[in-house]
């Protein structure tokens, strides 16, 4: 796939306090981002299936600059800039570029099925609670087992999910949003596996989930998105200690 990002995202280091909000693109939406985001990635994602032309902003969120709270009220990515025009919330944002952008269709046409999928983005809050609570660990043995365990409850709802659909992925054949709006969080299990010291996602126990991360690894928009385990887990390394590093390797995006 041609990436379509016509102003290279990796020249322009995370804005900080007191800098100036590089100035518009014409005719190019923006997306106010932070490469380590997965909320952030999501709306990527998006703009990555659908082909859509972008500029990226990246924000330092220690130090965020004055003027971002212009462009996001509560000051969180990501967020988009369309003709002067200001949309935050990455789920929001998704929903927009998908009415907007058409073609490939990622929401179902069945409002039933529609509701279902966002039904299991609420239970997905389980597998990404359950996370953080391993990041967050510190050697604390509870926190870590009580997070895998409800990591493991939420992806046994989603392993039993795409069981009942009988397909290769939650959208079919081809991703849907379901797929893509987990996608990130997924792309990070390795990281979390790293933490705990122990396979989260194996085959024995998560055949369908196993296979479904595998063909989604396929996908032109998550490997334009991606970003190596190596590198997610030597951010978090520094986000841990309180001086995260947000302009970790901008220089070499991983996708290129």
């Amino acid at each position: 796939m041609k990436h379509l990002t016509l102003v290279n995202p990796v020249l322009r280091s995370a804005q900080i306090a007191g800098s100036v909000c590089p100035p518009a693109v014409a005719g190019l939406l923006r997306c106010y981002n932070m490469k380590f985001c997965p909320f952030a990635q999501r709306a990527l994602i998006i703009l990555e299936a659908k082909n859509v032309k972008y500029d990226i902003v990246n924000i330092n969120l220690k130090q965020k600059p004055e003027w971002f709270f212009e462009k996001s009220p509560l000051g969180k990515v990501p967020s988009i800039e369309v003709d002067g025009k200001i949309m935050s919330e990455s789920l929001v944002i998704c929903d927009y570029l998908d009415e907007v952008y058409p073609e490939p269709p990622l929401h179902s046409p069945d409002p039933w099925r529609k509701g279902q999928d966002r039904m299991f983005l609420e239970i997905f809050g389980k597998v990404t609670g359950g996370f953080y609570n391993v990041y967050f660990s510190r050697g604390d043995k509870d926190t870590l087992n009580k997070g895998l365990t409800n990591a493991r409850a939420g992806l046994d709802s989603f392993e039993t999910e795409l069981a009942k659909r009988n397909t290769k992925l939650y959208g079919g054949d081809k991703p849907g949003m379901l797929d893509y709006m987990i996608w990130p969080w997924m792309e990070r299990l390795p990281v979390v596996e790293k933490f705990c010291d122990q396979a989260v996602l194996t085959e024995n126990c998560y055949p369908k989930l196993f296979s479904w991360r595998e063909e989604m690894q396929k996908d032109s928009a998550v490997k334009a998105t991606c970003i190596s385990p190596e590198v997610h887990y030597k951010y978090l390394l520094t986000s841990l200690s309180g001086f995260p590093d947000y302009d970790m390797e901008l220089a070499m995006p991983s996708h290129l």
